[in-house]
């Protein structure tokens, strides 16, 4: 983020701040009403919703007003193919299966990359009226019901104290999780989407585990994550940024013994 100049971040991020409160605004105006809903996945189940096309539709359309030569990456309509060093990569709806159901950990995910790195992220939650975001590498808020407080993870959480959040989403079979046991009994508390990942950006979970995110599902995350002090990667240990099988912590000590645990579930 050092290439780009602060004048820059300060637009990029104030625009994500303003597309926070269109976002929610156009929920209960137009949204918050009976939706379709069909089924991506032949042999599963992946929803999608009239509600996640309209949000991105509309995400699209603010980008490309304000920054028309920016590439755009959206779940749901693909890649816009524009030759640009700046990516925004957007989820309309993280947690379609929460939206469908009535619950109300859903938002909408929204991140700027630049050179392939996330640098700026917006996690939106209409239902809770709250939303969290960067405005540069070290500082990001959340704004909630208009009140505005700066995150950190906490600093307290050590392996004896810590509130761990993890979900397989059906993607790590039984065989796998009898090799993590350890793991298994850590798992105090369930994942509510997004949200899991921003309660530990607020200091009130000390590690989230997930499997099979998309860029769409992290990639916003990370920049927040990041400025609020917490340490993210793969199961592997490698670049968050690939996606897949994600470990996030509040602090690296942590993080070091939760890939130790979850290293023979990749065998």
């Amino acid at each position: 983020m050092s290439e780009i100049n602060s004048r820059k971040i300060k637009v990029f991020s104030s625009f994500l701040n303003s597309l926070a409160k269109d976002l929610t605004r156009l929920y209960y105006r137009k949204l918050n009403r009976p939706f379709k809903v069909s089924n991506k996945q032949k042999g599963g189940y992946d929803p999608v919703t009239s509600a996640d096309k309209a949000f991105e539709k509309f995400i699209r359309a603010k980008i490309q007003k304000k920054f028309p030569d920016h590439q755009i990456i959206g779940e749901e309509f693909g890649k816009k193919k524009i030759k640009s060093n700046f990516t925004w990569v957007i989820d309309p709806i993280d947690g379609t299966r929460s939206f469908v159901i009535g619950n109300p950990t859903w938002s909408n995910l929204i991140s700027l990359n630049y050179k392939g790195d996330p640098i700026l992220g917006l996690a939106n939650f209409p239902k809770l009226k709250k939303y969290y975001y960067t405005v540069s590498e070290k500082v990001a808020y959340v704004v909630d019901n208009g009140k505005k407080s700066k995150l950190s993870i906490n600093k307290k959480a050590t392996i004896k104290n810590m509130k761990v959040s993890a979900a397989f989403n059906g993607y790590l079979s039984l065989s796998k999780q009898k090799k993590i046991p350890k793991i298994l009994k850590m798992m105090q508390f369930p994942c509510s989407d997004a949200l899991s990942y921003a309660h530990l950006c607020e200091g009130k979970i000390d590690v989230v585990i997930q499997c099979q995110n998309k860029i769409w599902d992290i990639h916003p995350l990370l920049p927040i994550i990041k400025a609020s002090g917490g340490t993210a990667s793969t199961w592997r240990d490698e670049n968050p940024k690939k996606a897949g099988n994600v470990l996030i912590c509040a602090n690296k000590s942590i993080h070091n013994k939760m890939l130790k645990l979850l290293k023979p579930a990749l065998k």
